[in-house]
């Protein structure tokens, strides 16, 4: 994502895609949910 997360790290790993996405923070574990457009332009490169 283009910003970090307030934990301090900026890796997150999806875990449900369809119309909305839902990622979870790959540090402190916390799941966010959110519409599909707005994370496509949050999101910054694919890692894995």
């Amino acid at each position: 994502m283009k910003k970090a997360h307030p934990c301090g790290t900026n890796e997150w790993e999806i875990t449900r895609v369809g119309a909305d996405i839902k990622i979870k923070c790959c540090n402190c574990g916390r799941s966010i949910m959110m519409p599909r457009i707005e994370f496509q332009k949050k999101l910054k490169k694919v890692v894995k």
